[in-house]
């Protein structure tokens, strides 16, 4: 699952994406901390059921967005989100600014041009340092059939070898 736009937040994050509200960097950062914790229950009761969650984006994304604006150390934009449920798996989708800016409806949200995507992407990098994490980089400019495919391999795996590890909590 993505942000949700459903909850009160998730609308606040969704007015603010769509240019139609503005706010203070800060909180735009905390709000979308806060509309992922608002799903930590359920995901919570998902992995205990043995169900896999996949996320879209999750923490990471909001680090590197938050710091790429400058004066936003790294430190600062992953407080919120310490404690989070830990990903077995980080899938890193790779593709250029230029190959990003190709694709359907780019432009179209606060965030999309191709200078503030470069400095996403060396925030990105930053945060795969982090070797307690189990980054994977993938190539997305292929095609979605060989994406997907690749996707599904590595996640299968993982999945095979994370299925009696305890949850863990995000940069604890």
């Amino acid at each position: 699952f993505p942000t949700d736009r459903t909850t009160e937040i998730g609308q606040l994050i969704s007015s603010y994406l769509g240019r139609e509200k503005n706010l203070e960097d800060h909180t735009i950062h905390l709000l979308f901390s806060a509309n992922r914790w608002e799903h930590v229950p359920m995901m919570k009761e998902k992995l205990h059921q043995g169900i896999t969650v996949v996320v879209d984006r999750y923490a990471f994304s909001g680090v590197a967005f938050t710091s790429a604006k400058g004066n936003f150390c790294l430190d600062w934009c992953k407080q919120p989100d310490v404690g989070l449920p830990k990903p077995d798996l980080i899938l890193f989708l790779q593709l250029s600014p230029e190959e990003a800016a190709e694709r359907g409806n780019f432009g179209h949200e606060r965030y999309e041009t191709s200078s503030f995507q470069e400095k996403v992407l060396q925030s990105f990098y930053c945060l795969m340092e982090d070797k307690t994490l189990n980054w994977k980089t993938v190539n997305a400019s292929k095609s979605i059939e060989d994406l997907h495919r690749e996707i599904k391999s590595i996640a299968q795996k993982t999945m095979q070898e994370v299925q009696n590890k305890p949850l863990g909590e995000l940069w604890k």
